[in-house]
């Protein structure tokens, strides 16, 4: 699709490491229209595998977006000048699940929400965990969050429950899934 272009934007708010935008789109017909785009530093999600059968560590976390605490697999932003996305993936896991990994398997990358927000995620699977002494947490969501062990062969049914609402950690466990030829028709 050809023809589309920005020819201004407006910042209409700037807080913490988001930025609202108001743009003003051509299309291909001149046609000129308005749209409220969020900047965002990107995120990362990080399926840790653990044993054998295999298991993975979830975490139930309050959102305040939704006002109710959800569960899914470790991520956080990308809001360290300069630090590639495996070494966010490494960090998140220290601090939310207190776990080293000794290998991460990059699974794939998707925008979360483009019809407003250009916040891009990169997903990986982490394996051969060393666990550590304690999660570093850094803020009081991460603080008060629980670590729950969980088995991968259970994410159909923790989906069809609703138990499992996060977009980018039911997208990680079914590729995790794949990544190990445990799927559905495995």
């Amino acid at each position: 699709m050809t023809g589309f272009r920005v020819v201004d934007t407006t910042t209409r708010l700037h807080s913490g490491f988001l930025e609202v935008l108001e743009a003003t789109v051509v299309g291909p017909g001149d046609e000129r229209f308005v749209r409220t785009i969020v900047r965002h530093p990107g995120a990362v999600t990080v399926v840790p595998v653990i044993g054998d059968a295999p298991d993975v560590l979830l975490v139930r976390q309050y959102r305040a977006a939704v006002g109710a605490p959800i569960l899914e697999a470790p991520a956080g932003k990308r809001d360290v000048d300069g630090e590639p996305p495996e070494e966010t993936a490494r960090r998140e896991l220290d601090e939310e699940v207190a776990h080293r990994a000794g290998r991460l398997e990059w699974l794939g990358e998707c925008f979360t929400s483009p019809g407003f927000c250009d916040e891009y995620a990169y997903l990986y699977a982490a394996f051969d965990l060393t666990p550590l002494d304690e999660p570093t947490a850094v803020t009081a969501e991460e603080a008060a969050m629980t670590v729950e062990r969980v088995p991968l062969d259970s994410v159909d049914d923790l989906i069809a429950a609703r138990e499992l609402v996060d977009a980018t950690t039911i997208v990680g466990l079914l590729l995790t899934r794949d990544l190990l030829g445990r799927g559905p028709s495995a």
